[in-house]
Order: C-alpha cells, then sequence, then structure tokens
C-alpha cells in the first residue's frame, strides 16, 4: 500500500508537534537540574536533554523553512485574488468602505486610469511613490491600505469617500 505524502501545512504541523515534544523536555530538565547532578540520572537524563537540545535546533530550521514556503504558496494564491476578495483580504474590518470606493473611483478595474491616477483606488503618481502600486488587485490594495492608515484611517483622500449610512 502506497503511503500518501503529506502536504506543506500537514509537514508543519508534524514539526511543531516534535519540537514541542522536545522543548517540553529541555523545559523537564531545566526546572529538576538535580537529576543531572545525581550519579546514575545523570548517565540517561544527560544525553537526553543533549538530544532534546539538537532536534529542537534542527526542528527549528525545519520549521523556518517550511513556513517560508508556505508564505511563497500563499501569497501567490492570494495575488490572484479578485478586486472584491484582495480587498477585503487586506482591509479586513473595512472591508465594506473600502469595496464601495474602489467601485466609486475604477468600478474595481486594476487597469482604471484617469489622467496620472491610476488603479482601484485611483492612487495619484506621488501616493504611487510613497504608498507602492503594482499590477494585482492585492498590491493595489495593500497600496491604498498603507495610504489609509497613514491618513489616520480616514478616506478623505479620495473624491470617493465612504459614507456611513
Amino acid at each position: 500500500m502506497a503511503k500518501r505524502a503529506l502536504t506543506l501545512d500537514q509537514r508543519l504541523e508534524h514539526k511543531l508537534a516534535a519540537l514541542r515534544k522536545h522543548r517540553g523536555t529541555i523545559r523537564f530538565f531545566e526546572n529538576h537540574r538535580s537529576l543531572l547532578a545525581s550519579g546514575q540520572r545523570q548517565a540517561t537524563g544527560k544525553p537526553s536533554l543533549a538530544h532534546a537540545r539538537t532536534r529542537a535546533r534542527q526542528l527549528t530550521k525545519t520549521i523556518a523553512v517550511l513556513r517560508a514556503k508556505i508564505r511563497a504558496r500563499d501569497s501567490h494564491t492570494v495575488a490572484k485574488l479578485p478586486p472584491r476578495r484582495a480587498i477585503c483580504t487586506v482591509f479586513g474590518s473595512y472591508c465594506q468602505e473600502a469595496i464601495a470606493v474602489a467601485w466609486c473611483e475604477s468600478r474595481l478595474r486594476t487597469t482604471a486610469e484617469n489622467g496620472q491616477y491610476l488603479g482601484l483606488f485611483q492612487m495619484g503618481s506621488y501616493e504611487r511613490s510613497l504608498f507602492g502600486h503594482g499590477t494585482t488587485a492585492r498590491d493595489q490594495a495593500l497600496a491604498a491600505h498603507r495610504y489609509f492608515v497613514r491618513s489616520g484611517r480616514d478616506w478623505s483622500p479620495w473624491s470617493c469617500r465612504w459614507a456611513a449610512a
């Protein structure tokens, strides 16, 4: 019977569980130092502690690599999001307000242009130089979010402002 390969997320969970186990061993011996000092127990305690420390170091490195791979995978997926989902992913609790502003500014088109103003949120060239810009809805939403946060979480920089009912 063939063994199924684990996904990156499953591998990460397994490595995190193993790291927790080894860190528990390290904590145990740090809290019970007398076990490392006595003769007979020292013979098994010190090698166990050394093994736990070695494995914890190895697992920490492996976990960092797995997290980087997962981030790369997820960022590639998130970069392809349609405008509404990208905006909500970036703006969180301000999602509906941001969608309303982007709809008014560009009809949710990443390629919208009006003179120097470009993209979902119609940011000018100066704002784009400060806060960034890109071709994807996610990149444009991130730039607009940086601008939004810098302006005090206020929609006043946009001509299409969110008006709460």
